[in-house]
Parts: structure tokens; C-alpha cells; sequence
């Protein structure tokens, strides 16, 4: 990376970091297939004033879905699961308060077409332990019906999503936490990663911030940490942005990091093809679990994520192999601007160097 190009980042996020009060942040910076640029930003904690270090570890949102959506895809190419199946073939006991969903399918939910609701209670107040809470939770959606009909209009939805953790752990027979530490983080190497929260380093764990008055308010540490075993497949993946960064990579190389493969090259372009238009004015479509959008010509793919105390984002441009990882101990950082910056100056710095 070029001294001008990592000027330009900090002062982006030196700049964000003031003006919305943001306690830490950790940046990821992939260019040409390749991690150029690494650093760590702020603080973990506005009470101890510990500074932020490049392997801490964030609570990573939203970000969690694509290592959900990476897990159904392998299941998918080894023959254990048909996307186009209905849920129940997967789950009979998932019931709802509705006489559509017996029709509800694995792809209709990645996608957000299902018209299921969305959380409205992450219970991070009450979280649960037990390996039984996931099943639990799909359990007890027998009162919930649909927004719309199966497979007409986009709709994000994170319920939807702890249905297909449970998916991935039936037709697994582990656990969707064991699921994915076997078959995804081992393989990339994500020493420091875990979903369940009793496993990841506390010492080593970013302190959540929320602000008030919501979201311009001075920050704060928040007396709610996002961890609930209900919600593992929607939220609850805990890693470094060195973590992550190595997943990036992985899907920027086809599906292969460092001798570690979790996908084939054509899945990966699957899950990166439109086929579903979201109405939102960044990410305008959608694929498997991904979403895709575009920026100065070029294709862009990613997710973001917020919950209590944290945001991230993960955006990848692959035709030229760059992308940016980010995230924050504060919920109100809104990093996806600086990151679909920092994108745009990558984007720039490919098209100069042709």
C-alpha cells in the first residue's frame, strides 16, 4: 500500500472516530488478493482507556450470516441438502402460526424472501447457554405468521436465519457452533474466532459502547453485552479483524486460503449473483446470503452488521481482488461509510495502476 493511500484511510477514520464518538476500531485493508494493511484504532474500553489491539476480538453482527450462508453451501455441494427443499423436510418440527410454511425453503430464507418477521427481543438480557437453546428458539415460533407470500418481495429477516442454524445442525449432526469452528474456521486458520462467547479470550474481548441519545449521543460502555445462544447463527461470531480478513481472502481466491478450501470457485460465484432486488440504494441485490451492490463500475459484494455495543461491515470488490474489513466496539459507529470509502479509493488506486 502506498504511503498516500494509508494517510488517506486514517485520516478517514480519525475523522469518523471523532465525530461519532467511537471508542475502537480495527481495519483490514486486501489488495490484489493480498493483506496490505492492518491497524488497530482508539480503545477497548472508555472506563480502563486500554488501547484497542489488532487482535481484538468484536462481536461481529450480521457478519455472522455469511459463515451461516458458506456452511449451507458446502452442505449443498456435498449432497446433503437441496436448497430448493422445504425447511420442514430439514426441521419437522419447525411450525408457524400460518398455513404457507410448510412451503418456506432454504434458498427463500438466505435470500430474504421468505416473509418471515424479524427479531424484535435478541433476549441479551436473559441469553441462553445450552446447546438445546437453538432448537428451543425454532421451536417456539409456533405463533408467528408471514409478512408476505413465500418468494415475492425481499424482507431481511434474522429469525430467519436462526432457522437455518438449526438446518445446518440437524443435517450436520454437531452443533451450528461446532459446525462452523470444523468446517470454516479451522480450515482458514481463525485461531481466535468462536461463536460461543465462554470460549473467546476475555482478555482480549472489545467492550461494547452504545450512545445517548441514540445514534449522535456521546458513547458509553453498555450495560447489555450482545451474546445469546438463540441467536448464534444470526449475530454471534467473535473474532479479530486478522479473523475475518483470512474469510475475505478466502472467498476473494475462490474459495481458498493458504491450503484451507471451504468453497468451490463456482459456489462462490454463486453466492455472489444477484437474483434478488432489495429496493436499498447500496446493496441493490442480493444473492446467497451475500449482498451485492456496485461502485464506480465495478462489482461489489458484502454484509454489514449491528447489534448492542458493536457495528461491522466486510465489503469485497473481486474483479480486482480488493476488500475491507471493519469493526467497532460502538453500535452507532456506522463504519459502512468509511468503509465504502475506503473502497472507492482501492477501486481508484487499481484503475491508476492499469
Amino acid at each position: 500500500m502506498t504511503p498516500s493511500l494509508e494517510i488517506a484511510i486514517d485520516t478517514l477514520i480519525a475523522d469518523a472516530m471523532q465525530t461519532r464518538n467511537i471508542p475502537g476500531l480495527a481495519l483490514a485493508v486486501i489488495q490484489n488478493r493480498t493483506l496490505t494493511y492492518t491497524r488497530a484504532y482508539g480503545i477497548m474500553n472508555l472506563e480502563t482507556r486500554a488501547p484497542m489491539p489488532l487482535n481484538a476480538l468484536f462481536h461481529h453482527a450480521s457478519v455472522t450470516k455469511l459463515f451461516v450462508g458458506t456452511a449451507l453451501l458446502q452442505l449443498r455441494d456435498r449432497g446433503r441438502l437441496d436448497l430448493d427443499a422445504a425447511v420442514v423436510r430439514y426441521l419437522p418440527y419447525f411450525r408457524l402460526n400460518d398455513p404457507r410454511y410448510p412451503t418456506l425453503t432454504v434458498r427463500q430464507m438466505m435470500q430474504h424472501t421468505s416473509g418471515m418477521p424479524d427479531t424484535e427481543d435478541y433476549g441479551w438480557e436473559n441469553p441462553k447457554y445450552d446447546a438445546s437453546a437453538l432448537e428451543n428458539y425454532v421451536r417456539g415460533l409456533v405463533d408467528l405468521s408471514l409478512e408476505s407470500d413465500p418468494g415475492t418481495r425481499y424482507s431481511y429477516s434474522n429469525i430467519a436465519y436462526e432457522v437455518l442454524g438449526d438446518v445446518i445442525a440437524k443435517i450436520s449432526g454437531l452443533t451450528f457452533e461446532a459446525y462452523i469452528a470444523q468446517n470454516i474456521l479451522a480450515p482458514l486458520g481463525m485461531e481466535t474466532a468462536t461463536l460461543p462467547v465462554q470460549q473467546a479470550a476475555r482478555a482480549l474481548m472489545a467492550t461494547p459502547h452504545t450512545h445517548n441519545p441514540y445514534p449522535d449521543g456521546p458513547s458509553s460502555v453498555s450495560a447489555i453485552f450482545p451474546y445469546n445462544r438463540e441467536h448464534a447463527p444470526s449475530s454471534t461470531l467473535y473474532g479479530s479483524v486478522l479473523d475475518t480478513s483470512k474469510f475475505a481472502l478466502a472467498y476473494l481466491n475462490g474459495g481458498e486460503w493458504q491450503g484451507g478450501r471451504i468453497l468451490s470457485a463456482a459456489s462462490v460465484a454463486e453466492m455472489w449473483t444477484p437474483t434478488v432486488k432489495t429496493g436499498r440504494s447500496h446493496w441493490t441485490g442480493i444473492g446467497l446470503t451475500w449482498f451485492v451492490g456496485e461502485k464506480s463500475g465495478e462489482k461489489l459484494v458484502g454484509h454489514d452488521g449491528e447489534d448492542v455495543g458493536f457495528n461491522t461491515t466486510l465489503s469485497l470488490v473481486p474483479n480486482i481482488g480488493a476488500g475491507v474489513v471493519m469493526l467497532a466496539n460502538a453500535d452507532a459507529a456506522r463504519i459502512e461509510r468509511e468503509g465504502d470509502a475506503i473502497i472507492e479509493l482501492l477501486i481508484r488506486e487499481s484503475q491508476a495502476s492499469d
